[in-house]
């Protein structure tokens, strides 16, 4: 499907969806300084064509305003004549939505993302062992084990995209880049926003877990 075949009332939808979560996230203190972006495809997908909502750069993402969002193409670029600048790491979003299919993807900077990213760098993944909340994630084995990975940043996003590329890993719907922040995703923006919870819950549980194991040595 063309952008110029998505009607208005679906781009309405998705430009609502969006500012729903938006405002959800604002809620909770997730967009400290402008940080974190979101998206979620309209229309078709197929991993050389396909089109999707971005937040727009350097927004307050604690107030609404008519120029939240912008629509791009797969590579980022805006399908309409705006103003507004998509978000600096559209691109990751770009990756990620060809490599899985996705719906939505979500990007939030936390503290407790940002701790975990850093204490369990040399290992380049988040290790979580048999926490419920793992299920969240739709890892569904009992006393499952899952490693989130975690990739470099750079401050050049296209050199972050081939990290992602290669670490992506097909059973955890999330990336986390390090001292960054965590990107979720899932088939919906309900998917998506549940995933981010359940990282932001499993971070937050790793990091206090190697507290208490230091303490107790």
């Amino acid at each position: 499907m063309s952008f110029l075949e998505i009607t208005t009332e679906e781009k309405q939808r998705v430009i609502g969806e969006l500012s729903a979560v938006k405002a959800d996230f604002a809620s909770r203190g997730w967009f400290a300084g402008t940080g974190g972006n979101l998206s979620m495809r309209i229309g078709g997908f197929s991993p050389e064509s396909f089109h999707f909502a971005v937040t727009a750069s350097g927004k307050d993402k604690t107030k609404t305003t008519p120029e939240d969002f912008l629509f791009v193409d797969q590579s980022g670029k805006p399908c309409e004549a705006t103003r507004l600048k998509p978000s600096a790491e559209t691109t990751i979003h770009c990756e990620i939505y060809r490599l899985t299919g996705c719906g939505a993807i979500f990007h939030i900077h936390s503290v407790f993302n940002n701790l975990v990213s850093e204490l369990f760098w040399e290992r380049r993944a988040v290790p979580i062992d048999g926490v419920e909340l793992i299920k969240a994630l739709n890892v569904w084995e009992e006393d499952a084990h899952i490693d989130i990975p975690i990739v470099s940043n750079f401050a050049d996003v296209p050199r972050i995209v081939p990290e992602v590329t290669q670490r992506l890993d097909p059973r955890i719907p999330g990336i986390l880049l390090r001292k960054h922040g965590i990107y979720a995703w899932g088939e919906d923006a309900f998917a998506a926003k549940r995933h981010l919870e359940a990282f932001e819950y499993l971070f937050e549980y790793a990091y206090r877990w190697e507290l208490l194991q230091a303490a107790r040595r």
